[in-house]
């Protein structure tokens, strides 16, 4: 049996760091992360917001030969059936046991298809696997339709239209991004779809997808050789649950520290609720500069040092060449103060009196202010 050390299961974000992290406070204990991903670790936003685009960008965090000079053992393309809690082992589905002193988890989030006639035939875009394929299907697609109008559903709509595919993004939304931002800021994300040469179809669903059409819960049909589903995606938290740690709404439970309630055992990014000191409860953190961070503490925490979770959680949403920027603490709203400016807009997020979050396009200045009352 291999030697017991530090473990991060998931080589996205949260693992990455972690794993770093614990490897730069105990250069000699075995550090190792196991995957179900075949590629180095690489970053995940630039795949909607450049690769798809067809832009030149830096894909890969580290290179192989980081992590050998580390001597982080980086094991791609396993996957782990089981944890063993007593005995402080990590079983994968070959039967291959890696006990551990430290362990978290790290396994992120999975796509969520909706439940519609022939959507098995839709491509969705969490890895570099899926980019590859989109971006290879798009280079023979005339026409296309993004199902859902979130976060990756506006990148990947403004993608596809910009290496010339003609492209639709159907929503239940009234507006793209309505339920989060509301309703000025989803017309104005509307406007930057059409600027970009993206259709967008309001308070519509797809009832089927056939061949090469949509079928619209109207009837109407809509041209499609390229379909790509982009409604949402669900934690990845089967581990946690079948070792018994506590979990809640989805996620596995965390302190600030990104403890679980198993000893020596943490969970970081997409997976955790944790809790954060600055906000003084549980926010679950949804993206990669998110999961980034509680990486880094579960690292620090399991390597011995103080650290605790106290960032404002924030995103970036590229649409062309608009960059929306939020940062907030993603809780209900009582008001959505829309304010426009002369290139962008700043939309604040007030709850009881207080900013809760904040939206900007073009207005740094408005951006950095919140941050700092977010802070506060």
């Amino acid at each position: 049996m291999v030697a017991a050390g530090f473990i991060a299961i998931g080589s996205g974000p949260a693992g990455l760091s972690a794993a770093e992290t614990f490897r730069s406070k105990h250069p000699d204990i075995p550090v190792r992360i196991l995957t179900t991903d075949p590629a180095l670790p690489y970053a995940k936003p630039p795949l909607s917001k450049d690769f798809l685009c067809g832009r030149d960008t830096k894909l890969a965090l580290h290179s192989e030969r980081w992590f050998e000079h580390n001597a982080v053992d980086l094991i791609r393309g396993i996957t782990v059936d089981s944890i063993d809690l007593d005995r402080q082992q990590v079983v994968t589905a070959g039967g291959q046991r890696y006990p551990y002193w430290h362990l978290v988890l790290a396994s992120g989030s999975a796509a969520v298809r909706p439940a519609i006639p022939g959507v098995e035939s839709a491509l969705t875009l969490r890895s570099f696997a899926d980019a590859v394929a989109l971006k290879m299907a798009a280079r023979y697609a005339d026409c296309a339709v993004v199902i859902g109008g979130g976060l990756i559903g506006c990148e990947a709509a403004s993608c596809l239209a910009a290496v010339g595919v003609a492209t639709m993004v159907v929503a239940a939304e009234r507006v793209p991004l309505q339920r989060r931002f509301g309703l000025e800021a989803g017309e104005r994300v509307a406007k930057l779809l059409s600027d970009n040469g993206v259709r967008f179809a309001g308070e519509t669903t797809v009832s089927e997808i056939e061949d090469t059409r949509v079928v619209l819960d109207s009837g109407e049909t809509v041209d499609a050789d390229l379909v790509v589903c982009a409604t949402g995606v669900r934690p990845d938290i089967r581990l946690a649950e079948a070792a018994g740690l506590d979990t809640l709404d989805g996620r596995i439970v965390v302190d600030e520290h990104m403890h679980t309630s198993a000893r020596n055992v943490y969970a970081a990014g997409d997976v955790a609720l944790a809790h954060n000191v600055t906000a003084g409860r549980r926010v679950p953190a949804e993206h990669w500069r998110d999961a980034a961070h509680q990486g880094y503490v579960a690292g620090l925490t399991a390597a011995g040092f103080p650290a605790a979770w106290d960032t404002v959680p924030g995103f970036a949403c590229t649409i062309g060449t608009s960059v929306l920027k939020y940062r907030g603490w993603g809780v209900d709203y009582d008001t959505a103060r829309f304010v426009d400016h002369h290139t962008g807009f700043t939309v604040w997020y007030e709850s009881g009196g207080d900013v809760v979050g904040a939206l900007t396009l073009d207005a740094d200045d408005d951006y950095r202010r919140a941050v700092a009352l977010l802070s506060r």
